[in-house]
């Protein structure tokens, strides 16, 4: 039996803690441990073939072959396509590979910039995989996939036709490093196929796990020459594309250049020349042919106008797909610049300031916590909100405190495996400071904050992409951070990182559990002395003779006595009253007695009342966002994600919550509150196995 969701994200974030999901530590891709499954084939003396991604049709995916081709698909092992295959020949490099028929070229760019880098390569890449000694058809890769690293596992099964490889295929016909790693990505994604169309920088920050800047060329910053050269003495990762064309085919236009085509920016070299200083970039084409034609080409004349020296470092005539050209023209022809790096410390060129790192993984839930942009100023509030806590800079960070300090990225996180059936949402992020009237207050700010507040940094516009960041200057003090939709009413998983030069301290702002008694437990001690005779009479009408109720009778007086006339369902299940007898039983009996029972019924009035007094609507339900304002008058604090949580468990199809399952709701999250506090030192509580299945079976 697979183990409930929350169950795992509750596993999953303790190890995160314990540092599991680091690139020393991935988290198994599909629980597939590669050690293990290498010494069973070790063992066994068999061949290895991955059965989670297996050599059929389904793993090359739809509309990549033609029906005729697929058929004509075979998948081999390196040994039966060649008779001496080897992972690397003679290292590993750019130049090694060229592109197949599949549309990722995005993808290899960022290989090609990969293989500039040896320390990261080594991390997604391990060089030590062998065609020969330990030898069982088993590879593994590595990659950062949504705030953790993932080992992925694959066979060495890869597709041909009249065996040539159809997809990425190595210059050495005996190197496979390329197939292979292209092959893991292809798992990861879905299929072959899920890698059709793309942009570098996901595979970059898949790769690197680290800091992803978007530069858009047609509108450069003034240092963007600074900026390249900075980024290429910081180990950086560097791509770039052009403009897509009025098709979707990359067209070769007459300068050479593909549109809609992803490049590896391999280089930055300033030159002089007729007397002047020329800036160059260095591109690469994942093709592995096909180059610029213009000024600085391979064959340009221009050349002949430096010195002999700078001419023999720079000049290749080969057609390798990498040439040169002006920065003004890379500029033009090209429409963005994605650099990754494992640390921004290239932004500003301050190797001495190091930057601290805040990640946050958050969800938006329709009803509940997606309220969309600021455009929709009564439900902005609802959504997720972060408090930043930024210090004064120190030392020699304090020199460039007027310049930016902090960079915020916001990324989806898909919800489908297959990456071409993900839809992207419109998402951004505002920045708003915290005034002195809100320092000291807890839990999510209300809507008339953000109409009294504007933005002080934020998105420039919501994009439909996997990533928006930005890099701004933000003065010392208390700022709340606040990701949403362009729309509200849209459920997705988002990651929040927050890297600032700054000390910075941040914590969600929802709220948390913490369960205060007020109002509820004001209400129930202001009974006073004949309502409660009262409620023993009523009790008295209907107990059996050992003046006790079992989970029948509560259902009954609940329903045709209590809440008669309230209830716009059918009332409370008979299940939903033995879970109420649990949590009120304290004698397990399976009843309740007089003073229990009338616990249970002052609760119940309490709830009733907060009910409708939180109904604005007046709908006789409460909407997601009303709930909020219900908990909150019983007097408890909740999370975001616990908030989502209630709202999956215990609302209607509808997205309504009834009165009773708002009843059944808040009474156990009442108790299970108390018990918590009874069982634990405040801090942790820890169980028994015979423990925990005796308290979670009858509660």
């Amino acid at each position: 039996m697979p183990t409930p969701g929350v169950c795992m994200n509750i596993i999953n974030a303790r190890h995160l803690k314990d540092g599991f999901g680091t690139v020393a530590n991935p988290k198994k891709f599909l629980n597939q441990d590669f050690q293990q499954l290498k010494q069973y084939c070790l063992v066994k003396h068999v061949r290895y073939i991955d059965e989670m991604f297996p050599p059929d049709r389904t793993s090359i995916g739809k509309g990549v072959l033609s029906p005729e081709d697929l058929s004509r698909v075979v998948w081999m092992r390196p040994g039966k396509i060649v008779s001496n295959p080897s992972f690397t020949v003679d290292g590993v490099s750019r130049f090694d590979f060229g592109q197949g028929i599949i549309g990722n070229c995005w993808f290899l760019a960022s290989i090609g910039a990969l293989t500039f880098q040896n320390y990261i390569l080594e991390q997604v890449v391990p060089l030590d995989q062998k065609f020969y000694e330990n030898y069982c058809g088993l590879f593994h890769f590595r990659f950062w996939r949504f705030g953790r690293w993932v080992d992925v596992v694959i066979d060495d099964k890869l597709p041909t036709i009249n065996g040539r490889l159809i997809f990425v295929h190595s210059k050495d016909p005996t190197e496979f490093w390329p197939a292979l790693l292209e092959k893991a990505y292809a798992k990861v994604c879905g299929s072959y196929s899920d890698m059709n169309a793309g942009t570098p920088s996901e595979a970059l920050v898949d790769f690197t796990g680290g800091v992803h800047i978007c530069v858009q060329l047609s509108d450069p910053p003034q240092n963007l020459w600074e900026l390249m050269c900075r980024a290429g003495q910081s180990k950086s990762l560097m791509g770039c594309g052009t403009p897509q064309g009025e098709t979707s085919a990359n067209t070769v236009l007459p300068n050479g250049l593909v549109q809609g085509h992803a490049y590896t920016v391999t280089g930055v070299k300033q030159v002089t020349s007729q007397g002047g200083l020329v800036n160059l970039v260095r591109l690469w084409n994942p093709w592995g042919q096909g180059e610029w034609k213009g000024d600085w080409s391979d064959g340009s004349p221009l050349w002949q106008t430096v010195n002999p020296q700078d001419r023999e470092m720079c000049l290749s005539v080969n057609d390798d797909g990498e040439f040169w050209m002006r920065l003004e023209d890379f500029c033009q022809f090209y429409s963005d610049l994605d650099i990754c790096c494992l640390c921004p410390d290239f932004l500003d060129g301050s190797s001495s300031c190091h930057w601290k790192t805040s990640f946050y993984e958050g969800r938006w839930v329709a009803g509940t916590t997606a309220g969309g942009c600021m455009n929709n100023l009564e439900s902005f509030w609802t959504n997720p909100q972060y408090r930043v806590n930024i210090e004064k800079l120190l030392g020699e960070c304090s020199e460039t405190q007027g310049e930016k300090n902090m960079l915020v990225s916001l990324m989806q996180k898909p919800d489908k495996r297959n990456r071409r059936l993900v839809q992207s949402l419109h998402i951004g992020f505002s920045v708003f400071e915290v005034t002195e009237e809100y320092k000291g207050r807890k839990g999510k700010f209300p809507a008339s904050f953000f109409g009294n507040n504007k933005p002080v940094a934020q998105t420039k516009t919501y994009l439909n992409s996997r990533e928006v960041m930005e890099f701004f200057m933000l003065k010392p003090g208390e700022y709340l951070i606040v990701p949403s939709t362009f729309s509200p009413n849209e459920t997705a998983s988002f990651i929040l990182t927050i890297l600032s030069k700054a000390e910075t301290h941040v914590h969600e702002n929802s709220g948390g559990n913490s369960h205060e008694h007020g109002e509820t437990e004001q209400s129930e001690s202001a009974e006073n002395g004949e309502d409660a005779e009262n409620q023993r009479s009523l009790f008295r009408q209907f107990s059996d003779k050992y003046e006790e109720v079992d989970a029948e009778q509560l259902q009954m007086l609940l329903n045709e006595h209590i809440l008669k006339g309230d209830l716009k369902s059918g009332g409370f299940s008979s299940d939903a009253c033995r879970s109420m007898v649990a949590l009120m039983d304290s004698s397990i009996t399976g009843k309740l007695n007089s003073e229990e029972f009338v616990r249970l019924w002052r609760k119940i009035v309490t709830y009733k009342d907060i009910f409708f007094r939180t109904d604005v609507s007046q709908t006789g339900t409460l909407s997601l966002n009303e709930l909020r304002n219900a908990i909150m008058a019983a007097g408890k604090r909740v999370s975001d994600d616990m908030l989502n949580l209630m709202a999956l468990r215990y609302g209607n199809s509808s997205g309504v919550i009834t009165l009773e399952n708002f009843v059944s709701l808040i009474l156990r999250f009442d108790c299970m509150g108390q018990i918590y506090g009874q069982l634990s030192d405040g801090n942790a509580m820890t169980l028994g196995e015979s423990e925990w299945m005796y308290l979670s079976m009858y509660t």
